[in-house]
Parts: structure tokens; sequence; C-alpha cells
């Protein structure tokens, strides 16, 4: 499968994400081990590897002549993962001129934060990854969660490192399990609310991560979520509420991150307004 933007490119501008809104192409990797009733096999909805290297390429891209990074990070390049409604990895991309530009550990980590973003969200109730930093500490609701599910390590580490990223991944078609509770993962629903699978965006500051995995989805137009616990938005949007003692007042808190924590904070909050979920349309 060809791609749609030559690696390494970086030539983004402000208005760009306009153009990424298109509509999404089917998704046509599927094989035989999709069995199950959970999801449907093949995930005709699901974007295909070229769309989701073409909008991450762009994403992690996206200038801005104030801090220099309009996604609060440090401008790495990512890997991005997308899993179908039953756990199954359809798409393992990465941005930048070649693998190894990223952090390699990054590439079973967006694995994972998909995994998890789908496995814990539902028709009516989307969870980021991000929403689940505070209940996971001591003391918290959901403390040990990220102890289940662990990784299929001979999914995660199996094949040829050379085909990783690439639509030969070994992940492509298997289940790869596993949790993560930093942000990064969203749930992905389709015009009808459906969710229909998730995409985990790993590579820069977990904030940071957020923010791609956030205009990622929306890019794609994945994003008709059915609400959140975002006390703000009413989302599934990173929530910033954890005081100086370490306590989140909603309970989903995520701390802020460097390279400039109140930035990361203002680009976070401002999501649901610079790049709005949208509404399932009115039959």
């Amino acid at each position: 499968m060809g791609t749609f933007l030559t690696r390494g490119r970086r030539t983004a501008m402000p208005l760009l994400l306009c153009g990424l809104t298109l509509a999404v192409a089917a998704c046509s990797d599927d094989n035989g081990n999709s069995g199950g009733s959970v999801g449907p096999d093949g995930s005709p909805s699901l974007p295909t590897f070229a769309r989701v290297q073409f909008v991450l390429d762009s994403v992690q891209a996206l200038p801005d002549v104030t801090s220099g990074d309009a996604n609060g990070g440090f401008g790495l390049d990512m890997w991005a993962t997308v899993v179908d409604r039953s756990g199954i990895v359809r798409v393992v991309a990465f941005s930048g001129a070649k693998e190894g530009d990223q952090w390699p550990a990054s590439r079973v980590i967006s694995a994972q934060k998909a995994n998890t973003a789908n496995s814990l969200s539902l028709d009516g109730l989307a969870l980021s990854t991000a929403n689940l930093y505070s209940a996971v500490q001591p003391g918290g609701s959901l403390f040990g969660l990220q102890e289940s599910n662990p990784v299929n390590p001979d999914v995660a580490y199996g094949g040829n490192a050379d085909d990783y990223g690439t639509t030969s991944d070994f992940m492509l078609g298997k289940r790869i399990g596993g949790v993560n509770v930093f942000g990064g993962g969203l749930a992905l629903y389709d015009a009808t609310g459906a969710v229909i699978g998730a995409i985990g965006v790993s590579g820069d500051s977990s904030c940071a991560d957020h923010v791609i995995a956030w205009r990622v989805r929306h890019a794609l137009v994945l994003d008709y979520i059915p609400g959140g616990v975002d006390p703000a938005s009413g989302t599934d949007n990173i929530v910033f509420d954890i005081d100086g003692s370490g306590t989140s007042a909603s309970g989903w808190g995520h701390p802020s991150c460097p390279p400039d924590p109140a930035a990361v904070v203002t680009i976070g909050q401002a999501l649901p307004t610079s790049d709005p979920v949208r509404a399932i349309p009115v039959s």
C-alpha cells in the first residue's frame, strides 16, 4: 500500500487538519483470526494504514510559532496502533523518515494504549488512557488495573523488526493485550455513535501523546463519542485537576508534563474547542 506523504516531510501548515477530515477508506488487512461476537470481521469503518500514517505524520509536524510544538511536547516522532473492537491489531504506523527515529519501546506502548481504550470504552461512555492515571494509584478506585491483561510478548516482539510499522508488522491480525494508564489511547466511534476500536499513540510526553491521539482521531472523523468523565467538557479529554498533595478532585486526573507544564495544560484543556468531538447525526 503506498504512502500519501513522503516519510520525514515536515511541511504541515496551520490549516492542514482541515484537509485531513476526508472520508476514511475501509481497512483491507483482515484475516481469519477475527472470530468472535464483539466486533465485525474486517472492521470496515477503521482507517487504512496509509491514512493513519499520513494523518499521524501531519499532526506530529504541526508548527507553532509560539512554543515550537503545537502538541505541547518535545516534537518527537511517534508510533500509532489501531485495534478493532475485538482487540485485533489492524494498523501499526510511525511518523518520521524511518523506523528508529522514534523510541523503539513506543511501538508496543501504542498498541497497549489502543487495547486499553478499546477494552474500557462502551457505546455509552468513552474512557481515554489519560483518564485512568489517578484511578489506578494506591487507594484509587481502579488500583491494580495496570497489572491486569498483560501484553502478549510473542505478538509484541515476534517477526522481523524491519517490518515493524509497515503493512507486514507482525502484530497485525493478532490480539496484543495490555493495559496502559497514561495519555495517548482513545476509543474510535463511527457516525452512529458505536465504538469500533481504538487508537494508541506513543513517542513523546504522555500529555503530548494524548493531544496527538485526539487530533489524529478528529482528522480520521472517528470522534462521535457519547460522552466521558472529563467534568469540564463531558468528553474523554485529559483532566488536569491533581492538586499539590497528589489528589485528583474528579478521580480521573492526569499530571501535567514537561517541557512547559502550564502550556501543556492550556493546550490539553482547549482540545474540545480547538478539535471538537462530533455530534451523532440525527436521522
